[in-house]
């Protein structure tokens, strides 16, 4: 029996007419899993992300019961400056994979499609905004966005800013960095903590934020140091692991248990073993429910997912000196943010530098943007002699899901990794 997928059964039957019981069962459900975690966790799954595990669940249960003390964001969203106010972040992407993991996109994104909202939108935004018309997703204190990366993100936020009436926040970052655009970016930070002390009632306070900067450069240094050492070790993982990560690098970014987190992994790490087998570096979404991929890269499994790219898209060390002129930069200097070809070349040279053997790309159906731009990275990775597959699908819906043919193209690549091969298939 799939314990998940019947949980899951009881909160769609608890929708649409009484959506209080689902989201209850829905808490229930995250605070059973963390728990079923502690007890009886997957048979080599480390501690450290046991302890990310815990991290994620738990920050979800909370935005999910406390929506007072909530804020809708996307990944890329200065959170830094959101939790000097005591908001806890939660990504419209990261709560879609959750609500996902109870087998309820498909209610979910039909109530979004049945509202109006266009079948060729990200099936991730689709799944919170159903999620938000049914109850599932209660409203925040208030939600923020950026212009960068997703063009899916402004239209989506906009939307549930009139059917919810929290009120939203779009921070437009320019393309490149100037002198000017940083100036500007400031300015929108600036507007931002006004209307944050307007709905929470603190007051801003430069030197909270300039600690959260000092953590997050911390936890930032402990991530390459992590990211060299799996060069020659292995700390195994899992698909569900590797998009946890975002937690730690972005959503909870410069808290105290996430810099207690990354110490806890780098320590963890040495203690693993030399690896010898093939590494692969992922790109973009993690199909995290496609059973042959499990087979192959999660835990014990014969190749190893060694790194993820949304972990490494701002390393450099924040100024906590001038911590909004820090995020600005943050902002504006992200590899995410501009020309595609920047992002094609700063991946490839990272995956390079990672010591992977190969890359693979998942290009999730219905983003326009890295469906557009895919093939300037797999030439970038040709320059660089590193062989890239592409792999094509839905991230979320299971609906979308072609196993087989995710089957075949794997396995080709690995054959082509074992030979020693690097072209693309």
């Amino acid at each position: 029996m799939n314990i998940a997928k019947t949980y899951g059964g009881f909160v769609k039957n608890a929708l649409p007419d009484h959506p209080e019981r689902a989201r209850a069962l829905v808490r229930a459900g995250l605070r059973l899993e963390t728990l079923r975690k502690r007890i009886a966790p997957e048979k080599g799954l480390p501690k450290g992300y046991l302890a990310l595990h815990k991290l994620a669940m738990t920050r979800t249960a909370d935005a999910l019961k406390h929506p007072e003390t909530a804020a809708w964001v996307n990944v890329f969203t200065p959170v830094e400056l959101l939790k000097c106010f005591g908001l806890n972040c939660t990504s419209v992407e990261l709560l879609s994979s959750f609500l996902s993991g109870f087998y309820c996109e498909d209610t979910l994104i039909d109530a979004a499609e049945e509202a109006g909202i266009a079948a060729t939108l990200c099936s991730y935004h689709k799944n919170f905004i159903g999620g938000s018309l049914l109850g599932l997703a209660p409203t925040p204190k208030v939600a923020v966005t950026t212009s960068m990366v997703c063009d899916g993100n402004i239209n989506t936020f906009r939307y549930l800013s009139q059917r919810t009436g929290v009120e939203s926040f779009i921070l437009d970052i320019p393309h490149a960095w100037s002198q000017e655009a940083e100036d500007y970016v400031i300015g929108q930070l600036k507007e931002l903590i006004s209307l944050l002390e307007q709905k929470t009632g603190v007051s801003y306070r430069e030197e909270a934020l300039a600690e959260m900067l000092e953590r997050e450069n911390e936890s930032k240094r402990l991530l390459l140091e992590i990211m060299e050492l799996q060069k020659t070790k292995r700390y195994p993982n899992t698909m569900t692991m590797n998009l946890f990560m975002i937690y730690a690098t972005h959503l909870a970014i410069g808290l105290p248990e996430v810099l207690d987190f990354f110490r806890t992994m780098r320590a963890d790490i040495e203690q693993y073993p030399e690896y010898h087998g093939k590494r692969l570096f992922w790109v973009h979404l993690f199909p995290y429910y496609q059973e042959t991929l499990k087979q192959y890269i999660e835990l014990d499994g014969p190749y190893y997912i060694s790194g993820y790219d949304f972990n490494y898209d701002y390393t450099d060390p924040l100024d906590t000196s001038d911590p909004l002129r820090a995020l600005a930069k943050k902002l504006l200097l992200n590899h995410y943010n501009g020309d595609y070809h920047r992002k094609a070349e700063w991946l490839a040279q990272l995956i390079k530098n990672s010591g992977a053997d190969g890359a693979v790309h998942f290009n999730h159906w219905g983003c326009k943007q890295v469906a557009g731009g895919v093939q300037l990275l797999k030439a970038a990775l040709r320059d660089e002699g590193v062989p890239l597959l592409i792999l094509d699908g839905d991230a979320l819906d299971r609906r979308n899901s072609h196993d087989g043919q995710v089957k075949t193209r794997l396995e080709a690549f690995l054959e082509l990794l074992e030979q020693g091969g690097n072209k693309t298939p």
